[in-house]
């Protein structure tokens, strides 16, 4: 098993190039003092090649702790030949270079994936050692019981020391990995509780909302019709005050609707197909302007709340800018599920944008729509029509789609 806190590319490198000058400086000393030149040449032509499999094979496999495949599994599989020649030949030429083995050893288990192969190629390691120790020593039959008999305790402290440092590793990955679910859990925590105080917030605000402004404007429209009933049917100021508890009844409509929107629970009894009819209706006794309404058939249902307050308040500020710049004569409210979208449209017969550009729009209207449509991942477009006139098409998510339209007739059988 590998040793995740042991792959530090730059650690290794420290590790294996002060082990090697540590024992070239070793193998130098030994053979000037006793004089064996070919020996001296030989430790030294080892260790040089050990170093430039490190070089070349060694870093290259250490730097890929995970996923070794190709020409990274080559380079491991080589360096961990070069490391089990390397330490045998050179235990041969000087035995105290056998001591390379106690960086060779964690180098094998490091380039290791599996427990039980760390553990063969140990076993090959310290058979490489203890032959080139025996033959180092001398070559004979005392020496190779003590070459081996060496090797042999090396062998199991080997397996001792890579056994605890594996366990060491899994438990410290184990760790990593609570450690990481745990601050994974305490963000959604910590989002679910942002979530739950806006939740009680938008509660609370639905609450002061139908407690106070619904119940005036309730009290207002009882009001207008008391008024209207006192005039009489034939009095001049009768249509006034029908107009105002249109309006009444129309803001009424739009503070239930907020307070649908804010309330954890779907409330009130008007949907938004019978808000943009009742919208369209008021529109036309207030400016004259007919409104044709075009909602779709089933799907609408299957808006989110919020989004639906996104649209009502997109067709309001459409149709009071056909009110105040279109100078049109009819004009259109479209909604209908293009896609895995909800499509408002509002259309007129105006004279068009003319030299005015959306785009540069520094009022509350447009502006505020676009605010408004970013809360919600939507989006607004205005443009020309393609028989003149304004469009303003605004987009947002839709739970439901692929619906069929069918056209309604305008609001004027609600007046």
């Amino acid at each position: 098993m590998r040793i995740p806190a042991m792959t530090t590319l730059r650690w290794w490198d420290v590790a294996v190039g002060g082990s090697l000058l540590l024992m070239g400086v070793l193998a130098a000393a030994d053979q000037y003092r006793y004089g064996h030149e070919l020996s001296r040449i030989g430790a030294l032509a080892t260790l040089v090649v050990i170093g430039i499999g490190h070089v070349g094979f060694g870093r290259r496999a250490i730097a890929c702790p995970t996923g070794r495949t190709g020409s990274v599994a080559l380079a491991a599989i080589v360096f961990r030949g070069v490391l089990i020649v390397g330490v045998g030949v050179a235990a041969a030429f000087n035995p105290s270079l056998a001591t390379l083995q106690a960086i060779a050893f964690p180098l094998l288990w490091t380039l290791t994936d599996s427990f039980l192969v760390s553990v063969a190629l140990s076993a090959l390691l310290a058979a490489s050692a203890g032959a080139g120790l025996w033959l180092g020593i001398g070559g004979t039959p005392a020496a190779l019981g003590q070459a081996y008999a060496t090797e042999g305790i090396s062998f199991v402290f080997a397996i001792a020391m890579g056994a605890w440092i594996t366990r060491i590793a899994r438990d410290g990955s184990t760790q990593r990995r609570l450690y990481e679910e745990l601050s994974l859990a305490q963000d959604e925590l910590a989002a679910l509780h942002r979530d739950a105080g806006s939740a009680a917030e938008r509660e609370r605000l639905a609450r002061e909302i139908h407690d106070t402004i619904a119940q005036s404007l309730t009290s207002l429209v009882m009001l207008a019709q008391r008024a209207g009933n006192e005039l009489g049917p034939d009095s001049g100021a009768r249509p006034t005050v029908e107009l105002i508890e249109d309006t009444a009844r129309q803001a009424l409509t739009e503070a239930r609707s907020l307070v649908a929107a804010m309330s954890p629970v779907r409330v009130g009894d008007s949907t938004l197909a019978e808000t943009l009819r009742r919208l369209a209706g008021r529109f036309e006794r207030e400016t004259g302007i007919q409104v044709r309404v075009i909602l779709a058939d089933t799907g609408l249902d299957g808006l989110d709340r919020e989004n639906e307050v996104v649209l009502l308040r997109c067709a309001q500020e459409g149709l009071a800018n056909v009110r105040k710049h279109s100078r049109a004569g009819a004009a259109s409210v479209r909604l209908e599920h293009v896609g895995t979208d909800a499509v408002l449209t509002v259309t007129d017969d105006g004279r068009g944008l003319g030299a005015y550009a959306p785009a540069q729009e520094n009022g509350f209207g447009l502006s505020g729509m676009r605010d408004r449509l970013a809360l919600v991942g939507g989006r607004l477009t205005v443009g020309a029509g393609e028989r003149g006139g304004t469009v303003l098409r605004v987009t947002v998510p839709a739970a439901e789609a692929g619906h069929p339209t069918i056209s309604v007739e305008s609001a004027r059988h609600e007046r």
